[in-house]
């Protein structure tokens, strides 16, 4: 028992910060710009596959430096030439215009590289256990992961909340024209913001492609987990996208790694039910079945509870 809890645990410590490295753009961007933007998934499976392609030919490490860097300009080109044209329409504007963004990434996507799954794969330096417990190992490539989004997080903490361009992008969302007295070029920094978030989600892409691998539908697997991690947390927290992401993580995990089923609960409550029931399909229902709908659950009973999200200000 101690066994499976223990590698639950670690498994879903690297499923949420993968998840917050996701959803770590996303929350910038909406909280510097108010955009959702629902091709954000299709940024991340774009990071995947250049990592991919330019792994072929100068290595893992190359993929991971130049992909996002690749995926970032990608983004701030489609803010500078498209989204910003359709902001002064509104917020439905914007979220038809990423939601096309999402499948013309997709077709795209499919029309370069192909329908097949790619054999993408993480650097032989990293293939080796990096601790083993109770006879299973634990892989240096997920510690890597773990590494890569803790330090994800704190960067972009003290960037926002310590650093000089932090208070910069902040006094952008709230007082354009006072910021644009003091010299600074509003347009550019929407801009600037909306790649950086863009390219998280290709460091993201480039981080799990070799572990959840790279297909043209890896965008749709992990698109609305990332949303509804951004409402839980609160809209524009980067602390609560943090908490939130940990949390469907784990919750998600210790789910898949018990045995618990609808049965065991109703025995527990000292309730029973006839094989002829009209619900007895219900009532057979595992954890692990119902464990891809957890994160949704949550997400209701956070709305009905707290609105605003576990960190949030702003009402959803």
């Amino acid at each position: 028992m101690l066994e499976v809890f223990i590698f639950a645990t670690l498994n879903g410590l690297v499923t949420g910060l993968l998840l917050f490295m996701l959803a770590s753009g996303l929350t910038l961007i909406f909280s510097m710009m108010g955009v959702l933007n629902f091709a954000h998934a299709s940024f991340y499976m774009l990071g995947a596959y250049f990592a991919y392609s330019i792994s072929q030919y100068m290595g893992f490490w190359a993929g991971l430096l130049f992909a996002p860097i690749i995926v970032g300009v990608l983004g701030a080109g489609v803010e500078r030439y498209g989204l910003r044209r359709v902001h002064q329409l509104g917020h439905v504007a914007e979220l038809v215009f990423t939601f096309g963004m999402a499948f013309l990434i997709e077709e795209s996507i499919s029309f370069f590289w192909g329908t097949d799954t790619k054999n993408y794969r993480y650097p032989d330096i990293l293939n080796f256990p990096l601790f083993t417990l109770f006879g299973q190992e634990f892989s240096a490539y997920r510690g890597f992961m773990i590494g890569i989004s803790i330090a994800i997080f704190i960067g972009l903490y003290y960037v926002l909340t310590r650093s000089r361009i932090g208070i910069i992008i902040q006094a952008a969302i709230t007082h354009p024209h006072t910021v644009a007295n003091l010299g600074h070029n509003v347009p550019l920094i929407f801009m600037g913001v909306f790649g950086v978030g863009t390219a998280l989600a290709g460091v993201a892409g480039v981080i799990a492609g070799p572990v959840l691998t790279t297909f043209p539908g890896m965008a749709a697997v992990l698109g609305s987990i990332v949303f509804v991690i951004v409402v839980i947390g609160g809209l524009g927290s980067l602390a609560g996208a943090f908490i939130a992401a940990l949390l469907i993580g784990l919750l998600q995990s210790y789910a898949i790694a018990s045995d618990v089923g609808v049965p065991d609960l109703l025995n527990l409550l000292g309730l029973s039910f006839e094989r002829s029931h009209p619900l007895n399909d219900l009532w057979t229902l595992t954890l692990p079945q119902v464990a891809p709908i957890l994160p949704f659950l949550l997400l209701v009973l956070v709305l009905i509870f707290r609105p605003t999200g576990l960190l949030g200000k702003r009402e959803q």
